[in-house]
């Protein structure tokens, strides 16, 4: 059954699916006002282990350029508007996300 990602901006807050039943909750840093995380509909396009920085321990690239789900280096930003349009998760967080989902899994953005 397939997986599918749903992230509420409002919430900020990531829902991760199987086959409509949801599975996992995780809280998200999400873009600040003057860079927004952009809404609609994308897949995962690529998964990158140990990026290094502020991308923490994964990068789950987004099919919209540039933008990814990530780790990062200031765990202090989970549940605030701070990034530049990517989606921040705690490391663990990530990394467990990225051992469930594949590469084509759906990504929904929404307000």
């Amino acid at each position: 059954m397939e997986y599918s990602i749903a992230l509420s901006l409002s919430k900020r807050q990531i829902y991760l699916t199987q086959g409509g039943r949801l599975i996992k909750t995780y809280p998200v840093g999400i873009g600040k006002a003057s860079t927004p995380t952009p809404t609609g509909s994308y897949r995962i396009v690529s998964k990158d282990p140990n990026p290094g920085g502020v991308f923490g321990a994964m990068w789950l690239g987004l099919s919209i350029p540039g933008y990814g789900i990530h780790g990062t280096n200031n765990p202090q930003s989970i549940g605030k508007m701070v990034s530049k349009g990517c989606i921040r998760m705690h490391n663990q967080d990530v990394l467990q996300l990225s051992r469930i989902v594949s590469i084509g899994t759906p990504v929904t953005i929404q307000s």
